[in-house]
């Protein structure tokens, strides 16, 4: 069914995005109401891709069950982890090594930056977050809170281990060293939001001058983060390189991380009370990741330089994981455009990435479409301008269809269990 040659799921899905745009102070319950709406519509009306009624339903949740229990382990395993880096003092430090002015916090994002090219960007968001909570006394601005979730997306933009779509493009068959030029965009990008926010952040709660006197860093907490973060990164590698034929059928980062978390806890308690507030906030994200599931996207418009922008766009409101996979489908994209495009564009909206999503449960303030759009203006321009620059650079050189070079690697409409971007995940 459609209204105006636009399918009712899409309306819906946009009424979804809307109702937590405008209820900020309600966007669990908006996003469930969304979902509950658009399942019904879809059992009654139009069937799923998988087939009609509760049937088609039931098997719909079985093909997305993996991604969403990772998006779940990560989202609320990698909350624990930053409360024990920060517990470990480890940011108090830090203004011993930072200048006292707005270029300590644009070192800040640079950190993270660097972070997220091999760690989940919901990671070093999450760190990002621990780092800003101390360096600036609890009191950070929402337009760097957009900052922090840009540099964690723009991190892992030009790296197969760095984010979900370019693991999968990877996995696909196409070379590491097709994506890797997406860091010309993405280090235009970094300067651009990073100096006007460095410069917001400085104006609403300076960075400390000194570091605590007499600071003792909790080395043993401190070894907890590198064993979980660790234990993340060996298992990533561990699924690409000799299961990714099950990689969509079994949650493997999120039950390691959980694993490792657990089997740390005898070194150092976890601060299992924030759970329960970092489970409602991923239940948020797992509810608009599926409804951007259940839309009947079936292909993408002509592979071209302004269709790979535009994607960038979409992926602030849409999960770039189906929008990737169809992109793979398609063929023809230069990868390096539409790896920066897709990873870097749901940076724009706070709900438009799942590192966007867990920094917004540490900082509830940023939970505001409105504030989000209004003081992170910068972000949105930094997206442009650094496709710009790569495009003047570079040039748009679309690669030619690629044959899978592994055997019985995943269909390409088959999500990838990492979180990396999210809803851009």
């Amino acid at each position: 069914m459609t209204v105006a040659g636009v399918p009712v799921e899409f309306l819906l899905f946009a009424a979804t995005l809307l109702a937590v745009a405008l209820l900020h102070r309600h966007t669990l319950q908006a996003a469930l109401v969304g979902l509950a709406v658009i399942v019904g519509y879809k059992l009654a009306f139009t069937g799923f891709k998988s087939g009609a009624g509760i049937a088609g339903l039931v098997t719909h949740l079985a093909h997305e069950w993996a991604l969403l229990a990772n998006l779940l382990g990560l989202l609320t395993g990698f909350a624990l982890l930053a409360r024990h880096f920060e517990k470990s003092h480890a940011p108090a430090a830090l203004p011993r090594f930072l200048p006292h002015d707005w270029k300590g916090g644009f070192i800040m994002l640079v950190i993270v930056f660097l972070l997220s090219a091999f760690l989940d960007n919901i990671a070093a968001a999450m760190i990002g977050g621990a780092m800003a909570h101390t360096l600036f006394r609890a009191k950070v601005h929402i337009g760097y809170l957009a900052a922090i979730v840009a540099a964690a997306n723009a991190g892992g933009a030009g790296s197969v281990v760095g984010d979900t779509t370019t693991t999968m493009m990877w996995l696909d068959g196409v070379d590491p060293l097709n994506v890797l030029h997406a860091y010309v965009a993405a280090t235009v990008a970094l300067v651009v939001f990073g100096i006007p926010a460095s410069l917001q952040q400085q104006r609403y709660s300076p960075i400390l001058k000194h570091a605590h006197q007499h600071i003792r860093i909790d080395w043993p907490r401190l070894g907890v983060v590198a064993f979980i973060l660790l234990t993340a990164i060996a298992t990533n590698v561990i699924v690409n390189l000799h299961v990714a034929e099950s990689a969509d059928r079994f949650p493997f980062i999120g039950v390691a991380v959980w694993v490792a978390i657990l089997a740390s806890a005898g070194v150092r308690r976890a601060d299992w009370e924030i759970v329960p507030a970092a489970a409602r906030g991923s239940v948020f994200l797992l509810a608009l990741v599926l409804c951007a599931s259940l839309m009947p996207v079936e292909h993408l418009p002509a592979a071209s330089w302004p269709s790979a922008l535009g994607l960038g766009f979409l992926s602030a409101v849409f999960d770039n994981i189906p929008l990737t996979a169809l992109a793979l489908q398609q063929g023809g994209y230069d990868w390096g455009f539409l790896a920066y495009a897709v990873g870097f564009g749901g940076s724009m909206i706070w709900f438009g990435s799942s590192a966007g999503v867990a920094l917004s449960n540490l900082y509830p303030e940023a939970k505001s479409v409105g504030l989000w759009l209004r003081h992170g203006w910068h972000v949105a321009l930094a997206y442009v301008a650094g496709f710009a620059v790569l495009l003047a650079m570079l040039g748009w050189q679309p690669h030619a269809a690629h044959q899978r070079v592994m055997e019985n690697s995943v269909a390409p409409s088959s999500p990838v269990p990492l979180s990396g971007r999210r809803l851009q995940a």
